[in-house]
């Protein structure tokens, strides 16, 4: 992955500026999902009266060691926070979601086996993964998923090897305290590139890219791997539980056909229109639930609120009520 450190986002000077106008330039034009905007101030007073909290890093489902170590698991983590249209087929732990299957096999083995160099990653296989995750290959699904994995991790391996001397200090530390600059530096890496397009224009989510600067600061609050002056600035990480939550709350509204095509379990198609418009009206209808919390004096961001939501997506209210949509895709 040689090249030009932010050459894929064109050395742009405001990434979080673009995503938000690409996402509100759909949700204005939208076919297949709207945001209701009086289900949206009803969920804003809701929230206002609840209460946010800041994000936090959970130790118990994610590795914490000697700083370098740690920045090490993040990173090697974010690389591979996909697949959750794979997830249905993964063999999970007891009382695991698969993004938890994922977190805590990764957690044991640098617990246990310490991280992956930059050279183990470059070339990991797929198989390699399986046998790592406790997956079976067996399942079309689980092994394509796995293959997605080992070539997520190869890519960040020569990209380590080639502009950061194998180092992940390096790698974060070229971000010089801005998580814009971490997005720019690891779009490099073709599973970071999340970037769809709809009607002919450029829509940048860049979903995992924000965050792994969001976790590298709850993970190393107190280190300077974790410093990022503008974590404010961060949109939320789109991906399918969010909007599934807003959905049930109201907030944003599916046609008919849409709705019957995920209560189907129909996997969308990534970078498809509906797929598209989903994850875009959810990025602007946070942006205006923040607006109107700010305006009843809640200094909250759009992290916060991701959190918050992604959270509140875990009660068995969310999981029973609706399905949510599947994607298989290597950005959420």
């Amino acid at each position: 992955m040689a090249g030009t450190i932010g050459a894929g986002v064109g050395g742009s000077s405001n990434v979080f500026r673009r995503i938000r106008e690409g996402c509100r330039a759909v949700a204005e034009v939208s076919r297949s999902v709207r945001i209701d905007d009086e289900a949206l101030v009803r969920c804003a007073e809701s929230l206002d009266a609840a209460s946010v909290a800041p994000p936090r890093y959970d130790e118990g489902g994610h590795f914490l060691g000697r700083p370098d170590d740690t920045v090490a698991y993040v990173v090697t983590l974010d690389a591979v926070n996909f697949g959750s249209g794979y997830f249905p087929h993964l063999t999970k732990r007891p009382g695991c979601s698969g993004y938890s299957t994922v977190a805590m096999a990764l957690a044991d083995h640098f617990r246990h086996g310490g991280p992956f160099s930059a050279s183990d990653l470059a070339c990991i296989t797929g198989p390699e993964c399986a046998a790592l995750f406790g997956q079976s290959l067996r399942d079309a699904a689980v092994r394509e998923l796995m293959d997605l994995f080992a070539r997520a991790w190869n890519d960040l391996g020569r990209d380590l090897m080639e502009r950061f001397r194998g180092s992940f200090l390096e790698l974060v530390e070229a971000a010089d305290g801005s998580a814009e600059r971490l997005v720019e530096i690891v779009d490099a890496q073709p599973f970071f590139h999340d970037v769809a397009t709809y009607d002919g224009e450029d829509v940048p989510f860049y979903k995992r890219a924000q965050l792994l600067a969001s976790d590298l600061a709850l993970a190393l609050r107190c280190e300077p791997w974790g410093q990022f002056r503008d974590l404010d600035r961060l949109t939320i990480f789109a991906d399918n539980l969010v909007p599934h939550v807003l959905r049930i709350e109201g907030v944003l509204r599916f046609d008919a056909d849409l709705v019957a095509r995920i209560e189907r379990e129909e996997l969308l198609d990534a970078g498809s229109r509906e797929e598209v418009e989903i994850r875009a009206c959810a990025v602007h209808a946070v942006e205006r639930l923040v607006e109107e919390l700010r305006a009843r004096g809640r200094a909250v961001t759009a992290r916060d609120l991701d959190l918050y939501l992604w959270t509140r997506g875990q009660a068995p209210r969310y999981k029973a009520h609706a399905r949510r949509h599947r994607t298989r895709c290597v950005f959420y």
